[in-house]
């Protein structure tokens, strides 16, 4: 599933940098409440090329908030890394894609905040929502865990070719 509810401004992306980005974007929780974290990595969808990796320490809360944590985290890298750029973000969470589209309620206030600083990173850029199966989206949910088990938020910024 794919949603794509932002448009463009017609700009190409800047030369040195990539002209579309892949985010791949989890969360998780050991227990619901509990030890929470999430995970976003930045691709060049061009070349497959691993631009950064986020983790997020959220401390105590649910699987979603994780879930969105992630998401934005991603977003914001990928706008820092190419300001202009395409963005694909995918995830696993059903219920993120489709909050985010509009097509399902957002009940629970923590998540209404969440959803609304999604949209503010979000704001009039290309981004495009895809749900992928869980096996799909091991390096964001390995990223998540690690998090998870540091008990810290970080970012690895690679080297592009």
């Amino acid at each position: 599933m794919t949603d794509a509810f932002s448009g463009t401004d017609g700009a190409p992306a800047a030369a040195s940098t990539p002209a579309e980005l892949i985010v791949e974007a989890d969360g998780g929780s050991r227990g619901n409440p509990g030890v929470a974290a999430g995970g976003a990595v930045v691709i060049d969808a061009a070349t497959g090329a691993v631009l950064a990796e986020i983790g997020v320490d959220v401390g105590i809360a649910s699987n979603n908030v994780a879930e969105y944590s992630g998401l934005i985290a991603g977003l914001r890298a990928a706008f820092e890394i190419a300001p202009a750029a395409r963005v694909r973000a995918r995830m696993d969470s059903k219920l993120v894609v489709e909050q985010l589209s509009g097509r399902w309620k957002i009940k629970h206030p923590a998540m209404q905040q969440l959803a609304r600083e999604a949209h503010e990173v979000i704001a009039g850029r290309p981004v495009q929502l895809e749900w992928v199966p869980r096996a799909d989206n091991a390096r964001a949910d390995a990223l998540a865990n690690e998090a998870m088990d540091r008990r810290e938020s970080f970012r690895r910024d690679l080297a592009v070719d």
